[in-house]
């Protein structure tokens, strides 16, 4: 099985798949992450440009520290504008995301929830359907969709579509992989109660192991799955 994480931002992979990423490489299938946006600038009104380079480069260091930690294949980072990506055509996200899946021929695709709070997430989820769409011989036969702490939960109700779970992947084994790779993202992480911090992310994972009868899982929706 080959697999690919279709991010917008550094850490996100992590919060919304990292012990299910874990897994797979632990039962020997590849694993590769992509991620699409530059996490830090839309932060930086009030810092010289020479601060955030290097904020950018420490989350793409810390992307690539998260991945290795995980035994991922591979990390590749783009650098769409950090909360900005409705600013750019569908289109050039779209051809960025299809050029990836046309080199690795992935099976499985796990990407951003459609309702979130975060525009990024919401414009990569868009991209990702339309590279993703059902062609004959298309590779991706299974589509999955995760949510990301601060930015699914955050969206009220009636806003947008709810993240109403279908398909759950228990992580009890890798649950402490997960959060060791979390935890390489220090300066992405918040203090609890903040729902993108270490405990709050750790009790979401055993409230999801226990709304299926495990000790922690990941949820996602399911957008398409082809036996």
């Amino acid at each position: 099985m080959n697999v690919l994480v279709i991010a917008a931002h550094p850490d996100d992979e992590i919060l919304g798949c990292g012990g299910t990423m874990a897994k797979h490489c632990q039962e020997g299938e590849d694993v590769h992450v992509l991620i699409l946006a530059e996490g830090t600038t839309s932060r930086a009104t009030s810092r010289a440009p020479e601060q955030w380079q290097s904020e950018l480069n420490a989350l793409a260091i810390a992307a690539k520290e998260a991945g290795r930690l995980l035994g991922t294949k591979a990390v590749e980072l783009h650098s769409f504008p950090d909360n900005r990506m409705d600013s750019c055509e569908l289109l050039d996200v779209v051809k960025v995301i299809e050029a990836v899946i046309q080199e690795l021929r992935p099976t499985v695709v796990y990407t951003h929830h459609s309702g979130d709070v975060n525009i990024d997430h919401r414009r990569i989820h868009d991209a990702v359907i339309t590279a993703c769409r059902p062609q004959p011989h298309h590779p991706v036969k299974t589509l999955l969709f995760f949510e990301v702490p601060s930015s699914t939960e955050w969206q009220p109700p009636g806003s947008a579509p709810a993240f109403a779970p279908n398909w759950f992947v228990d992580i009890s084994a890798t649950l402490s992989a997960k959060m060791a790779a979390l935890k390489v993202y220090e300066s992405e992480m918040r203090s609890w109660p903040h729902p993108r911090s270490i405990k709050a992310v750790k009790h979401l994972a055993h409230w999801r192991g226990a709304t299926v009868g495990v000790s922690a899982a990941e949820a996602f929706i399911v957008g398409r799955v082809l036996a």
